[in-house]
């Protein structure tokens, strides 16, 4: 197949790997302005001409935006190649299905995680050739992992292997820790790629949108200007990015069980329990929507199990966790409270966040957890732990919970777990570092 002269040459790198035989999975990504969602609108239309009655999807995390961005991509790689509405394809609004005159379809698909549909079953009856996933950073990990698995339609017959194309602009989540980074290492898995997308290698970018990116801040311009993988999202950080990654390729140190208990608030948010051996932590139950008595009930099964000394137990005692640690006669743990050894923190909370993000660091906590939306939530959680106005001659304090809320979209349910464990942990020597 020859590739259209169209493509910018990192286009052209990366339709290579869509055309071998090796290749499954492409992540095309970086600058903004750098062509990712022509090179997968016109990889999939290409697919579907040239293959009759094969099935590709085209994915988003909301179908909102995929309708008002990607498709009119689409359309406009439609126009540039002379096909026609109607005459060489049709787009049905309602079904969001556009349908080939040789009736080979592109499926349109919201890719966004839903708490009714954590599993994504809305996936499970799909069977597609290929798919092509634009703005893959805002959708989980588990969500690329279903479409990929879908892959398996009329294959065969038409001699192809399945093939996930994916493109977003540099993000510090999956996309970073499964594709850029190995990449950069050179220890990516032999059927992935990546690709740097670049704006200075698209000739056809209007030269306003570039001076557009000029004047962006700092951080926006390394990401979107520049496609930097490793910008540094602030300086207030107190947990280096790679020792959050390494959580889950650490053992951890040794010592007593533990059990920690980050409560939901008056049946919001998310109840986190976390089982701990010294601070390797091998389990974590998430419960939602769940009463007094479902919290205690499972944690009294963990500590059965385990033999956990119930001295040895944390609870959030704030709101609803208040019951739970009456019920448990367990360590309560009062966010607001006094910091511990009388050291110049804000509160508790601050301290335990503090003496967690020392940990991490120092490569001292490690993680077992095979649930990919988990993993990623605490990567997420864990980077937002920020020290706040540093500048001033106040205790030390960290980013509040509404604020973390409003940056991620929802509570930090597994990072204020975590932290729950390190009142363990705080000694006398605690304060007296310096976190880089």
């Amino acid at each position: 197949m020859q590739i259209s002269p169209e493509f910018t040459n990192t286009q052209k790198q990366a339709f290579k790997y869509l055309l071998d035989n090796k290749t499954k999975e492409v992540l095309f990504g970086g600058s903004a302005g750098g062509g990712k969602s022509w090179l997968g609108t016109s990889y999939i239309t290409i697919m579907c001409l040239q293959y009759p009655k094969t099935r590709y999807l085209m994915g988003r995390s909301k179908l909102d935006a995929l309708k008002k961005t990607t498709l009119n991509t689409f359309f406009e790689v439609c126009t540039a190649w002379g096909l026609k509405a109607i005459r060489d394809y049709t787009f049905n609004g309602s079904t969001n299905v556009i349908t080939f005159y040789n009736g080979s379809e592109i499926i349109l698909k919201d890719l966004f995680l839903y708490p009714s549909d954590r599993n994504f079953d809305s996936l499970g009856s799909l069977e597609l050739t290929g798919a092509f996933i634009d703005e893959c950073n805002q959708i989980t990990e588990k969500a690329k992992n279903v479409v990929a698995s879908r892959l398996r339609y009329k294959l065969d017959e038409n001699n192809l292997i399945p093939k996930l194309l994916m493109t977003c602009n540099p993000a510090k989540n999956w996309v970073y820790t499964e594709y850029y980074r190995p990449a950069k290492d050179k220890t990516i898995k032999p059927y992935r790629k990546f690709v740097q997308s670049l704006v200075t290698d698209n000739k056809y970018i209007s030269k306003h949108y570039e001076r557009q990116l000029f004047e962006l801040d700092e951080l926006s311009k390394q990401r979107l200007l520049y496609g930097n993988w490793e910008y540094d999202a602030t300086d207030d950080s107190l947990v280096d990015y790679n020792a959050i990654v390494n959580l889950f390729n650490s053992k951890g140190v040794g010592g007593e069980k533990y059990i920690s208990c980050d409560v939901a608030r008056f049946g919001s948010d998310k109840t986190v329990i976390m089982y701990w051996e010294g601070l390797h932590l091998r389990q974590i139950q998430t419960l939602l929507k769940s009463a007094v008595n479902d919290v205690v009930d499972n944690i009294r099964k963990l500590q059965q199990q385990n033999q956990v000394p119930l001295r040895n137990i944390i609870v959030d005692s704030d709101g609803v966790g208040g019951g739970v640690t009456d019920y448990l006669r367990s360590q309560s743990f009062q966010a607001n409270a006094r910091p511990l050894k009388k050291e110049n923190y804000q509160n508790l909370k601050t301290q335990c966040y503090y003496k967690l993000a020392d940990l991490i660091n120092k490569g001292q906590i490690g993680i077992s957890c095979s649930d990919v939306n988990v993993k990623n939530c605490i990567i997420e959680e864990c980077e937002q732990i920020r020290t706040k106005d540093a500048d001033k001659d106040n205790k030390l304090q960290i980013l509040s919970k509404d604020t973390v809320k409003a940056i991620i979209g929802r509570s930090p349910d597994y990072a204020d777990a975590l932290a729950m464990r390190c009142y363990y942990e705080v000694d006398s020597n605690f304060g007296k570092y310096f976190v880089q």
